[in-house]
């Protein structure tokens, strides 16, 4: 009898073109752009106005805390995966909180629009604070429906890499085009544009796919999540709710300072505000220790107590309002995401909690000094540093996109993830050779006809041809590199958990580079940039090696699973 003849997987090109054409996809694109959108409006172009307004450098620095939204935004991600809004809930899971924050951020730029910065100061600034906390909530819920939604036509990979892409174009618009139409027609005008962009994207989302929208089965599938912690071989209550109450400990002192923090800034005399990058720096570690390193510690050690059959339930019962239900829906917010990351990753969460501290180190760590470099050092000017970075260097990211999405369909996405981190960690040869006075990097561009091309330009040269081929050359890395890391992350947190575990491994990878930038500061005042160039490429390398490891985890997993490669070409499936 024949042997049945092994199934053709379909080329990287078919796969693509399937996936473009799936919904899916194009509410992914739609939904990264409008979580690009607000962050572009409220932390950067927002500080653009309030200079034109003649606001007060003091006072400008209150707004640094809209940052701290989406720095500390896991915070309140348990809440958001858990909590269902009344009458919205037919929306679906993940819907019912993303159309109505849109809705919000739309008419948070509108309203905006109808106030003066410098008169009407108090309630701009509330305003742009809800505004920013609405944005980093939709960030939870989109990173988690993105996650949810994927199948094996819309794959994560792809996903990911159009989310990235979206969201790389509304920082262009959100940016520098946001700059170019405030020239024109003014402030307020601009945010009612944006405004409207974003209430459009907010009607658009209520038609959106979602991984479910049947509540009567939410219910049930909750009811039964919530029986399946007093079956048999499961953690005793006793000890489940004592390992709850010193994780919620954890978390309230870090909400609580957060808190703190925000109400002293916005109530204090300019004179006694207190510091929000000392804050970050010193408070950063400690909260991040208290929500997710301790936390992952009592979580592996319920592990093991569940392995080792210990104070663990002996005979089955149904849970009862007695057992504590409330108890139960705390326990499955705040510690069984991490219980069942440490229980599916074991001690493979310590690489990849090192992956995720270091991969994004590079230009993470960087990018504050971008401009001093660029301006101060360099001394050209901001048209010349517009131009290159603003307009050319996002085309770049966005070409990176596109070729890393197609690298991972085509290679894999451990490959391109690992190619990417190198690239990433390179390009800081390029910068150095820039440092030096940038005659390298002359030369490539003169032998593409790079230098030709500029010089057609008005206000073309040599040195802005250097500029942008070296942005360019960083930002086509870190665009491949993006696409790959972010399809990483969403590849290793469970669909069941996505909100929680994604925003927690999110807040770790900036981590390294935020707390790194004031040693990196007294670096170049001592060293100069050559040399911090060279270190910065150095750590990147770390990165690399640490892919490697990861590539070899996932390899052996999927051999121990049967799979013959741990990451394999997807497979098309048929149109749903």
């Amino acid at each position: 009898m024949a042997e049945a003849a092994e199934p053709v997987k379909p080329s990287s090109w078919s796969v693509l073109k399937l996936a473009l054409k799936n919904r899916k996809t194009g509410y992914m694109a739609l939904f990264g752009f409008a979580s690009g959108l607000p962050f572009a409006l409220f932390l950067g172009t927002l500080y653009a106005w309030l200079s034109e307004a003649e606001v007060d450098l003091e006072t400008m620095g209150v707004f640094s805390l809209i940052g701290l939204a989406y720095a500390f935004q896991f915070l309140w991600s348990p809440l958001v995966d858990r909590l269902d809004i009344p009458g919205l809930r037919r929306l679906g899971k993940r819907k019912q909180w993303i159309a109505p924050m849109q809705l919000l951020l739309g008419i948070i730029l509108v309203t905006l629009s109808l106030l003066d910065p410098k008169s009407q100061l108090g309630w701009f600034s509330l305003l742009a604070g809800i505004g920013a906390f609405a944005s980093a909530t939709q960030d939870i819920v989109i990173n988690a429906w993105r996650i949810d939604i994927a199948d094996d036509e819309a794959t994560i990979d792809i996903l990911s890499t159009v989310t990235q892409m979206g969201f790389r174009l509304a920082a262009l618009v959100g940016g520098a085009l946001g700059l170019i139409i405030a020239e024109r027609i003014g402030w307020p005008q601009t945010y009612v544009i944006m405004g409207l962009i974003m209430l459009g994207i907010g009607i658009a989302g209520l038609f959106a796919p979602d991984a479910d929208v049947d509540k009567a089965a939410a219910t049930t599938m909750n009811e039964e999540k919530t029986a399946e912690l007093y079956e048999v071989g499961e953690i005793e209550p006793r000890v489940r709710n004592w390992a709850l109450l010193a994780v919620g400990l954890l978390w309230g002192w870090a909400i609580v300072t957060v808190l703190i923090f925000m109400v002293r800034s916005l109530t204090a005399l300019p004179e006694d505000r207190p510091d929000p990058t000392l804050f970050t720096a010193t408070y950063g570690p400690l909260i991040i220790a208290a929500t997710i390193i301790v936390p992952a510690f009592i979580a592996a050690w319920l592990v093991k107590l569940n392995r080792d059959g210990k104070h663990v339930i002996k005979e089955g019962r149904v849970a009862k309002k007695a057992d504590g239900l409330i108890l139960d829906q705390l326990y499955r917010a705040l510690l069984l995401p991490l219980v069942e990351f440490v229980g599916r990753m074991g001690w493979s969460l310590v690489l990849v909690f090192a992956l995720v501290l270091t991969y994004r180190i590079t230009d993470a760590i960087w990018g504050t000094f971008a401009y001093p470099f660029y301006l101060g050092e360099l001394e050209y000017t901001l048209d010349e540093v517009a131009v290159a970075s603003k307009f050319f260097g996002v085309g770049a990211i966005l070409l990176g996109l596109a070729l890393g999405g197609w690298m991972i369909t085509a290679f894999g996405r451990m490959f391109t993830l690992t190619l990417g981190a190198f690239l990433a960690a390179a390009t800081n040869l390029l910068y150095a050779d820039l440092a030096l006075g940038g005659a390298r990097m002359q030369a490539v561009s003169d032998a593409i006809g790079f230098t030709w091309a500029v010089l057609q330009f008005p206000g073309g040269s040599e040195r802005l041809a250097r500029l942008m081929i070296t942005i360019g050359g960083e930002n086509l890395a870190i665009g491949i590199a993006g696409a790959a890391y972010i399809a990483w992350l969403s590849s290793i947190v469970a669909k069941g958990y996505s909100a929680v575990q994604y925003a927690l491994l999110a807040s770790l990878t900036l981590l390294v580079g935020t707390l790194g930038r004031g040693a990196l500061g007294q670096m170049i005042e001592e060293r100069g940039y050559y040399d911090v160039f060279i270190f910065t490429m150095l750590i990147g390398m770390v990165a690399v090696v640490l892919c490697i490891l990861e590539w070899m985890r996932e390899h052996r997993a999927g051999r121990k699973s049967g799979v013959v490669a741990a990451d394999p070409p997807p497979q098309v499936a048929r149109s749903q």
